[in-house]
């Protein structure tokens, strides 16, 4: 039986600023690191404690990377707060916190152009 989901991939073309970006600006964690050869490595990053993980991968090894974008919500305690602090840490946002009929809704934006939502727990 499936008890959870491992990984989301997201395709980019230099892994080490999209490590930076998820590292330094997003506050995640790098998780896990697997050599694959000349194109890039196996690289899984996700917040602190998380079980599951983005896997940050190279676009050169996917002829149909454009076709595979990705959509993903991320669910922290606080909305605001968490707006505040990746913008200090120079996130861009296409859309700072809005009250939605779920609850509060932010949309941020990584260096290679895909968007990400963030939702109150």
């Amino acid at each position: 039986m499936i008890r959870r989901i491992a990984t989301a991939a997201v395709y980019v073309a230099d892994q080490a600023a999209a490590l930076r970006f998820w590292t330094d600006q997003a506050g995640f964690e790098e998780k896990r690191r697997l050599p694959m050869g000349a194109a890039g490595d196996w690289l899984e990053v996700g917040p602190a404690g998380a079980e599951s993980a983005l896997v940050l991968y190279p676009r050169a090894l996917m002829d149909d990377w454009a076709e595979r974008k990705p959509s993903l919500v991320f669910t922290c305690d606080d909305v605001q707060a968490a707006y505040e602090a990746m913008s200090a840490r120079g996130v861009h946002f296409r859309q700072p916190p809005r009250e939605m009929p779920w609850g509060p809704f932010a949309i941020f934006e990584d260096p290679e152009g895909n968007w990400y939502g963030l939702r109150q727990a």
